[in-house]
């Protein structure tokens, strides 16, 4: 049985990626960064490689498609709150992402959607699971 997942992203630039990680408030695990490859530690058993898309090609024979304008993936995370919600948006704009759509609230669950440097989905949500309906 799996314990870990590893998401694997193509990136133009790894230096302006780790810029924008380190602001929202990821950090790397060093063992698997090199010039053309990070590694974000999301938890304990969730990482993504953000690789330069030379260095992505090496692992498909598929064309690259651009998260500017095609959906590729779209990643969602939980927060502990919605202030941390907003917060994480909030750093992500101030560090060169952009809003991807407008806030999510249906009561017990609230999201919101940015783009990173890549054009990457991130939603990033709180759920009240004590006031879920169903």
């Amino acid at each position: 049985m799996a314990s870990k997942i590893f998401i694997n992203l193509p990136v133009r630039d790894t230096d302006a990626s780790r810029q924008f990680f380190t602001h929202i408030g990821f950090s790397f695990d060093q063992r698997f960064c090199s010039p053309d490859t990070l590694c974000v530690i999301i938890s304990e058993h969730i990482y993504v490689m953000l690789l330069e898309q030379a260095r992505f090609r090496t692992f498909t024979t598929k064309p690259l498609s651009d998260a500017h304008t095609q959906t590729e993936v779209l990643i969602a995370l939980d927060a502990d709150s919605r202030d941390e919600v907003n917060e994480m948006v909030r750093k992500a704009i101030e560090a060169g992402g952009a809003i991807y759509a407008d806030p999510i609230d249906h009561g017990f669950m609230y999201s919101q959607i940015f783009e990173d440097l890549d054009g990457h989905q991130w939603e990033i949500g709180y759920m009240d699971m004590s006031q879920v309906p169903y």
